[in-house]
């Protein structure tokens, strides 16, 4: 091991005793690490157990299909029809202008069909158990035109299993496997095949644990997923009483601890600044994209922004004369899902953070104040609200 990577695992080292050993907080991180160890094993452990299930359950169904090759080449014409309009409907988009017979043991279609359909179901249709032969008799167009049998339906595109977004148990835990011996592998290697072991190991591994596709897990492109928030809460007070606190977003600074600006531009547009990764700050603008006093008020980041976001709060009275909190946030973190799973192990997430303020939310209407930033903080002495502007 050479000098950089003592010093820089001595760094490391220090790092995580100092945030971990803390005398005030350290207790409660350990604890949340805890957890997450714990809840990372249970997950773990579950997906196993699905993927075993899994690979029982492909046998098993590889094996009928294997037999049925040679016991269904007599199939009854009723089971064989089931059989190809059970594909029918999965290949192309408008199933109910095709119909399906049976001629000397062979199948015939007829009906309406898209161009670019045609050679899928055939071969498709051919690869079923018992048929024999199919006779085309469908009626081709390149467009749906006037058609009546051609209107609506959704368009089928037939993607591997490797392609689509979620993966099957088995193949998370394939793929999880091969990541683990690929990572094994650059260990014991140097050079251009240490980094092309550790590059594919590690793009393994995470589309194994995340479940998702490698444009989210990096965060990279326009059209990468975004993370998922939904926290519900209930406050012992009028919906009115709720909603004048929480529309008064100049106010949030002053007890919400993870926000440090929060500023109108007016005509519905505000500036936000933001704690980021390692507590570096991170700035957008949002505007206003609905607003039903005593309802709901939703948001949404401006293009361009250093941290896209949306989301929508709901203001419904719960059964006990308060009022219930749902918000909905989607926000694209830096580094995609794994920055936000790094993040999450330090509880400095969006969802961590959004919790603590809430808390504070919840104590400060309810009790008329709480604790931030070290002082107590009254809600008689929060910042006046500002007037919405169309």
């Amino acid at each position: 091991m050479n000098q950089g990577k003592i010093a820089a695992s001595a760094f490391a080292l220090g790092a995580a005793v100092m945030y971990f050993g803390d005398p005030h907080r350290g207790k409660r991180r350990r604890i949340l690490l805890r957890d997450q160890a714990g809840k990372t094993w249970h997950k773990a452990t579950a997906l196993s157990e699905q993927a075993q299930r899994d690979l029982f359950n492909r046998a098993e169904g590889a094996l009928s299909e294997f037999t049925g090759q040679f016991e269904d080449r007599h199939a009854e014409a009723d089971i064989l029809i089931d059989r190809v309009r059970s594909q029918i409907g999965r290949e192309v988009s408008h199933p109910h202008g095709i119909e399906v017979g049976i001629e000397d043991g062979k199948v015939v279609l007829k009906g309406l069909i898209l161009q670019d359909e045609v050679d899928r179901l055939l071969s498709v249709i051919r690869s079923v158990p018992g048929v024999d032969g199919v006779v085309n008799r469908l009626s081709i167009r390149a467009e749906a035109g006037n058609l009546a049998g051609l209107q609506g339906g959704v368009a089928r595109k037939s993607r591997s299993e490797l392609m689509q977004q979620n993966w099957t148990p088995a193949l998370r835990m394939a793929a999880g496997t091969l990541g683990g011996v690929l990572l094994w592998h650059g260990a014991r290697r140097s050079g251009a095949a240490k980094a092309v072991s550790n590059l594919a190991g590690t793009a393994l591994l995470a589309r194994a644990v995340f479940n998702r596709e490698f444009r989210d897990i990096v965060g990279i492109g326009e059209s990468a997923r975004v993370v998922e928030i939904d926290k519900t809460i209930h406050i012992h007070a009028p919906i009115e009483e709720v909603f004048a606190v929480l529309v008064n977003y100049r106010a949030f600074p002053q007890f919400m601890t993870h926000l440090k600006e929060a500023r109108d531009l007016g005509y519905g547009k505000t500036h936000w600044v933001v704690d980021g990764p390692a507590g570096i700050p991170i700035s957008f603008d949002a505007e206003r994209t609905n607003y039903i006093p005593n309802k709901m008020l939703a948001w949404k980041s401006v293009p361009g922004s250093g941290l896209p976001n949306e989301g929508v709060v709901r203001f419904d009275q719960d059964e006990a004369g308060g009022t219930r909190v749902s918000i909905r946030l989607l926000y694209k973190p830096p580094g995609g899902v794994i920055g936000h799973q790094i993040a999450s192990l330090f509880s400095a997430d969006a969802k961590h953070h959004l919790e603590d303020d809430l808390v504070r939310v919840k104590s400060l209407i309810e009790l008329g104040h709480t604790r931030a930033h070290g002082i107590q903080v009254n809600r008689v002495d929060l910042t006046p609200k500002p007037i919405p502007v169309a």
